[in-house]
């Protein structure tokens, strides 16, 4: 497949609105927010790519939500395709089956970019029902290579339509979350020493400190990139990659090198990372001795945002049992399990969040973002490109 870079020359920005309670922010936890229909030019003149460009050649039938509640599903066993940082709570599914007599089986599938080319593989005949974990960065692939049936949750009318990313209800939002710089708070206990901005990953000041994740190897990193690229467009993404290796940057295969053995979880040799938002809630959760207050900052204004979404599998033998399956990733008892086992959050606004994760999350308002369709058409090119610019 060719591409066509189309990236934007200037910063592409998404703000949540302001409200006033907590479980509102959570609403207004937004990304993406280009209407998916978009075929307009930007300020720099280039056309950005159509949401035509994941549509498949030929669209399948939807599940209709109304025969899938009424279809007798007892004693069908459902297998849910997933990444392989896939975690909830024992028995999650147990309330689901009790529910509605569906077994699930889970099977890792690696990583979300492995999962969605091995799925392309066998688009059709799947291996699976149901795939969860697809995201911002693969969505558009997977969609355009036909892995899904469209499906529409009766539930999905309630939330936000920045999440609903996929064309023709091809695949459900479940999850949001962001991809941002991480500081040591050891390294730099006054705030103000510590980066504000990615321009200051260029300053001598910051130095050999940096650690990232190669982005052909690593969701973060590759989640990473696209913030370069939707901060600097195309214009400038390059040349800041460029500075930020002469300033000594170290590059990874993947977040558990960086985080826990370079940036030693705020203790190693180098103390800025790429992660998420979400990791001083991490931090306290599973620090030892048991801590009050994180020892990681959040660079707010690095972030990029990423949907994680569920679909029914084209092909599947028991369409309704799977489509009850993306139903209940949508219902409270699974969104309010998000937080505190795969530390992203939930997307349906009436999910209550963790006291302890509303206490260390960083709300990041002023995300960066692509769509899913600008990802597809530039992801090769760029990786490539970087490739030559930082590993050369």
């Amino acid at each position: 497949m060719s591409h066509q870079t189309t990236v934007p020359s200037r910063r592409r920005r998404a703000r949540a609105a302001a409200v006033a309670v907590p479980l509102a922010l959570l609403v207004g936890l937004t990304a993406c927010t280009d209407d998916p229909e978009s075929t307009s030019a930007g300020e720099s003149g280039t056309t950005e790519p159509a949401a035509d460009a994941c549509r498949p050649e030929e669209l399948p039938e939807p599940i209709d939500p109304e025969e899938a509640a009424e279809a007798d599903v007892d004693g069908t066993t459902v297998t849910l395709a997933t990444h392989d940082s896939f975690a909830v709570s024992d028995g999650i599914f147990d309330t689901f089956t009790e529910e509605t007599g569906v077994e699930v089986e889970v099977v890792s599938a690696g990583d979300a970019g492995t999962m969605v080319s091995q799925a392309i593989l066998t688009a059709g005949d799947p291996v699976a029902d149901v795939m969860f974990g697809i995201d911002t960065t693969f969505l558009c692939r997977g969609t355009e290579a036909g892995l899904f049936v469209p499906y529409r949750p009766a539930a999905l009318d309630e939330v936000a339509e920045e999440h609903q990313i996929a064309v023709d209800d091809l695949a459900t939002p479940i999850d949001v979350g962001d991809v941002c710089l991480n500081y040591s708070k050891t390294a730099f206990p006054d705030e103000a020493d510590a980066p504000q901005s990615l321009d200051d990953l260029t300053d001598p000041a910051f130095a050999d400190a940096f650690v990232t994740e190669n982005p052909e190897t690593s969701s973060p990193g590759l989640a990473f990139l696209l913030a370069t690229i939707a901060e600097y467009g195309a214009d400038g993404w390059e040349g800041w990659w460029a500075d930020v290796r002469e300033n000594g940057v170290e590059v990874t295969s993947g977040w558990e090198e960086a985080y826990n053995d370079s940036f030693g979880a705020g203790s190693g040799e180098r103390s800025i990372v790429t992660s998420y938002a979400s990791s001083p809630v991490a931090d306290v959760v599973y620090s030892d001795p048991p801590r009050d207050e994180p020892a990681i900052g959040v660079v707010a204004e690095s972030c990029f945002r990423q949907v994680e979404l569920a679909g029914v599998l084209r092909g599947t033998e028991h369409p309704e049992a799977a489509a009850l399956l993306v139903d209940f990733l949508l219902s409270p008892t699974f969104q309010e399990d998000i937080p505190l086992t795969m530390f992203v959050e939930p997307v349906h606004p009436d999910a209550e969040l963790p006291e302890e994760y509303v206490a260390h999350r960083t709300v990041i308002e002023d995300r960066l973002t692509l769509t899913p369709a600008e990802i597809e058409a530039g992801r090769d090119e760029w990786t490539e490109r970087w490739t030559e610019i930082v590993l050369r």
